[in-house]
């Protein structure tokens, strides 16, 4: 969908880009599938702050998904696609042949009206469901399982699909967007194509308050600060910090940037082929 550009009448408008979506219906969401839910504003149960720069942001209501897509040789057609405010993609409410609804992410292509179903074969249209093992290589597929019957876990975010590399017998090999290949049960069920809504990440907001609309508060860069506040705090004038080569780090001295954060001793690490910077793990 294309990005849309404004008139610029006031200097918030000069560099807003926002992707406007005209086949999203805008009616309220589905009520039986929603729920509230309270902002946890970055703190933990004991109110103490664990991530930074979050809070405030517009009321929102949770929209359930069906991640699991366990409603199986049940025909559905797509009621309406709709805007869901929690995440960049968005969502198809789908209305079953016996009555329920449930809403799942919308694919690239999907429109309202078409039929989709989850089985274990199907044809491979845009929003069909299905296992690994029925499913042909070099096929886009999002919302894939990590193991099965646990629900999506993978390519949930707009614009996102992973691309089934092989099967072998009860193991797939899929490779992930971030480059990443690993082998997963060919049992685990995927959706056909990939996630809509792919222009979310080329927008731009055009001001600060829109940013807190969405729950972001501002961020200060550490450079900024003093050395009593920063690691890379104080200098004389605009310095790198430390009168040396600048180490990215957090206030309490975490390294930011070039430090692998994944625990060597991770059972998973077996089912990786190949990490996301190119490096092929060892056996």
């Amino acid at each position: 969908m294309p990005l849309k550009n404004f008139r610029p009448i006031t200097p918030t408008q000069r560099f807003l880009q926002l992707n406007r979506s005209p086949e999203l219906d805008a009616k309220r969401p589905e009520k039986r599938l929603t729920e509230s839910f309270s902002k946890s504003a970055g703190r933990n149960c004991y109110g103490r702050l664990t991530s930074r720069r979050r809070g405030g942001g517009h009321k929102r209501l949770y929209r359930r998904i069906d991640f699991r897509r366990d409603k199986l040789d049940i025909p559905a057609k797509v009621q309406t696609l709709e805007y869901d405010p929690n995440r960049s993609a968005h969502l198809a409410l789908l209305a079953y042949a016996d009555g329920e609804k449930r809403y799942i992410l919308a694919p690239d292509g999907l429109k309202v009206g078409q039929a989709v179903v989850s089985a274990a074969t199907a044809d491979f249209n845009p929003g069909n469901a299905m296992p690994l093992a029925a499913i042909p290589p070099s096929t886009k597929v999002h919302a894939v399982e990590l193991y099965p019957g646990r629900g999506a876990k993978l390519a949930r975010s707009a614009g996102n699909a992973v691309e089934l590399v092989g099967v072998d017998g009860g193991t797939a090999t899929i490779k992930l967007p971030s480059g990443e290949i690993r082998l997963v049960s060919s049992a685990c069920r995927a959706t056909i194509g990939e996630v809509g809504n792919s222009e979310h990440g080329s927008r731009s907001l055009g001001k600060a308050g829109r940013n807190r609309w969405l729950g972001r508060r501002p961020r200060v860069r550490g450079v900024a600060m003093n050395p009593i506040d920063h690691p890379n705090g104080g200098g004389a004038g605009k310095s790198k910090g430390g009168g040396g080569h600048l180490q990215l780090k957090s206030p309490w001295g975490q390294l930011a940037k070039s430090f692998p954060t994944r625990r060597k001793s991770k059972e998973s690490n077996s089912l990786i082929l190949v990490r996301r910077n190119g490096r092929k793990m060892k056996k």
